[in-house]
């Protein structure tokens, strides 16, 4: 008589984690989000191609401008370059909304709403993680055009810097538009609120011109705006002045830093998405 083999038991593969699902969610969707990109890959061209008409246009109009007229005695050229990093990096992000907006026009967002996803932050997290990539390179792009005409390069250190500024303004400004694509009832309105914020933040900041150089009410202004904290640690990195403690910023209430500056725009960071938060969940749920 033929004794048949017993079969194995059968060994069930260890349930991925929560975390591990959450990655691949948004991995998932970070990568939707690059494939229209590639579809229309015209939204990165136009992000690259304005700040560098900035900077060429104006670098070429105040190229010869008096020597020792801007702090330091750079050029203008090198001084506007920070600027036009931190507006490349600025306006990308302040588009952060405009994906979740048509998606929740086009009942794609209802979809993803309805989906097994483990979290529903995998939303939000690929649309952030999204955006930096797309603001870290169209500014490197910039700071890469801004050598080749000779303004310089910030070298290693420098570098860290630059990219620990922009990944925190990016944070900032992202959270600040995915709240309003949230809050706001369509795109239209949204596009309204980008035309009306990009430009007057842009010259409400030192990206253009120094403080010295301004009205005392548009001084206090500039030293209050975001982008100006961005901005003038940038500045310092060009310039070789890569110590936390370096005074980078003389503003009407008082000097800061260069790590004052990078714990304004932690905190801001931290508070946009901790304001946006109740929101997200509200319409997430």
């Amino acid at each position: 008589m033929t004794i048949s083999p017993s079969p194995s038991p059968v060994t069930s593969s260890p349930a991925p984690s929560a975390l591990a699902e959450i990655s691949q969610e948004t991995l998932a969707l970070t990568g939707r989000l690059f494939v229209q990109l590639q579809r229309r890959p015209s939204t990165l061209v136009a992000g690259v191609l304005q700040p560098l008409i900035w900077l060429v246009l104006f670098g070429a109009l105040f190229a010869k401008a008096p020597a020792g007229l801007l702090p330091g005695g750079i050029s203008y050229g090198r001084f506007l370059g920070a600027g036009v990093i931190v507006f490349t990096a600025f306006s990308a992000a302040l588009n952060a909304g405009l994906p979740v907006m048509f998606d929740r026009e086009f009942g794609f967002l209802n979809r993803l709403l309805v989906a097994p996803l483990r979290s529903r932050s995998s939303i939000v997290f690929a649309s952030v993680l999204y955006i930096t990539s797309l603001s870290l390179v169209q500014s490197l792009a910039i700071m890469g055009t801004a050598a080749l005409l000779g303004y310089g390069w910030p070298g290693a250190g420098g570098l860290l810097l630059v990219l620990v500024t922009l990944l925190l303004l990016v944070f900032a400004v992202t959270a600040l538009s995915l709240g309003l694509a949230f809050a706001l009832p369509g795109h239209i309105e949204l596009i309204a609120v980008i035309f009306v914020a990009n430009l007057p933040l842009l010259f409400a900041s030192t990206a253009l011109a120094p403080l010295s150089f301004m009205p005392t009410w548009l001084g206090w202004l500039a030293a209050l705006n975001p982008l100006t904290f961005a901005i003038e640690p940038i500045r310092a990195a060009y310039a070789g002045e890569l110590s936390l403690s370096a005074v980078v910023l003389e503003a009407p209430f008082g000097t800061m830093t260069t790590a004052t500056c990078l714990v304004v725009l932690a905190v801001l960071a931290a508070g946009l998405f901790l304001l946006i938060r109740p929101l997200l969940d509200r319409k997430l749920s």
